[in-house]
């Protein structure tokens, strides 16, 4: 199986986007390797029993797989959300 490339709106912001996982993933608690972020999720799995290992995992259901994704990208965007409202209170002080 391959893996997913992902396609952002914003054209050269991959690697920003992975140092903004890391550093809401290491907010959240988790050990996360800054030049790996994308191995979090192991660790994510492993917290919430899916047995995710590297490598093939067509044994998992869609669900499972589903919640370790949702925790990540969930945290992503809730600290998304609170950076954009910040920054909106800021604008409304001026």
């Amino acid at each position: 199986m391959t893996r997913r490339k992902r396609k952002y709106a914003v054209p050269g912001v991959e690697q920003e986007m992975q140092t903004f996982k890391a550093n809401v993933m290491q907010r959240e608690g988790y050990a996360v390797d800054p030049s790996r972020p994308d191995d979090v999720k192991y660790e994510v799995a492993k917290e919430l029993g899916v047995p995710l290992q590297p490598g093939e995992n067509g044994g998992l259901t869609t669900e499972s797989v589903g919640h370790v994704g949702g925790k990540i990208g969930g945290s992503m965007v809730r600290e998304m959300i609170r950076l954009a409202q910040e920054q909106l209170a800021g604008r409304e002080r001026r």
